[in-house]
């Protein structure tokens, strides 16, 4: 995706051997990138939401495997790094995907191999990211397409979070078929959700929009509902951190308050999400461990002040504690539809399989 007309995407090698990322926590009031040179570097990364988003974790934890190899490739280090980054944010599953396919891929070669050979299967992960996104927005600007000729008007779509290319290497999940619809000259609009307590929409989706030209209107978390009441939201896409191999998702906090409101209104929910989110040892979304971050998050706000300096301030009195959930599980029975880099499914095990039939 481009800034200013640049291309950019959200992680990559360069010649030092270092692997350059977008620091996300500067956004959306500076555009600053970061260099990840060791295993710790990379782990640091993702568990302060530098980068985040649950492709681009995964994306990040492939490479942070390859840079702790290049100082010891034996079977111990690679134990060792794998608990230090999957201990890092234990609710999405693209990050112990990740890990199992560098792994494995290493697992045959000789020590002194395996750092080389790990970056490049880091560097092949995040292809398929990119094919994989570019695919699940060709098959949800067709969702976006027929609703657009059924209501012969503009296409007003609400999302969550951010699962635009900043959650992924590049193009997104839930946003990829806002681009790709957008940019094949289909009339739309979105709104989105601020998403406390990190305001993710606020800051990533709308930066993103922003700079690809997408109207949008950023509305507090609270209002979805009372727009899907008064017709003004068409269809709700948002990302998944994990999805169980029933088609429960489990997303950013928030998300199941929308679905619900979606059903109440019908309006069409959607999730939007490549294989590697699907996690096909879990039928039940009640398993899945949720993430609990610091309080701090949810206390505390940050923002640019008059001066252009950034600041934090506490929003909440002193000695109120909180409590800081990062996810909730939408039940299948909530969701439309799964749309995936091999299609639109239900959201069932019926529906998944028949995309995956390797899966059954």
């Amino acid at each position: 995706m481009k800034i200013s007309g640049t291309a950019y995407r959200t992680i990559w090698p360069v010649k030092s051997g270092a692997v350059r990322v977008i620091d996300q926590s500067r956004l959306p009031f500076e555009l600053r990138t970061l260099d990840l040179n060791t295993l710790e570097d990379a782990a640091q990364a993702i568990r302060t939401m530098v980068v985040r988003g649950a492709p681009l974790i995964g994306a990040t934890a492939a490479y942070g495997l390859a840079l702790a190899l290049r100082e010891d490739g034996s079977d111990g280090r690679i134990e060792h790094a794998s608990r230090v980054l999957q201990a890092t944010r234990p609710t999405a599953v693209n990050l112990a995907w990740a890990l199992a396919r560098v792994r494995a891929f290493i697992a045959p070669l000789a020590p002194g191999e395996r750092a080389r050979a790990a970056f490049e299967e880091a560097g092949r992960l995040c292809e398929d990211d990119v094919a994989q996104c570019r695919a699940i927005g060709t098959h949800g600007m067709a969702l976006i397409r027929e609703l657009g000729v059924s209501l012969r008007r503009r296409v007003n779509v609400l999302t969550h979070c951010n699962a635009g290319w900043l959650a992924c290497v590049d193009w997104g999940t839930a946003l990829a078929p806002i681009y790709t619809a957008y940019d094949a000259g289909i009339e739309l609009h979105v709104w989105v959700d601020e998403t406390r307590p990190r305001n993710q929409g606020a800051s990533l989706t709308a930066y993103e929009l922003g700079a690809h030209g997408v109207p949008h209107t950023v509305i507090v978390d609270n209002l979805g509902g009372h727009l899907m009441q008064h017709g003004r939201v068409d269809m709700v896409i948002v990302g998944s951190d994990r999805t169980t191999a029933a088609g429960d998702v489990c997303n950013k906090v928030g998300t199941y308050l929308k679905a619900l409101a979606a059903r109440d209104n019908g309006v069409p929910f959607y999730a939007a999400l490549p294989v590697s989110t699907i996690d096909w040892s879990l039928d039940e979304g009640r398993l899945i461990e949720i993430e609990e971050r610091c309080e701090q998050e949810v206390t505390h706000i940050s923002g640019l002040a008059a001066d252009g300096s950034v600041h934090s301030v506490r929003v909440v009195p002193e000695g109120s504690a909180a409590l800081n959930l990062a996810f909730d599980v939408t039940p299948a029975r909530l969701v439309t539809g799964l749309i995936t880099e091999r299609g639109v499914c239900p959201a069932s095990r019926e529906g998944l399989q028949r995309l995956y039939p390797e899966r059954r």
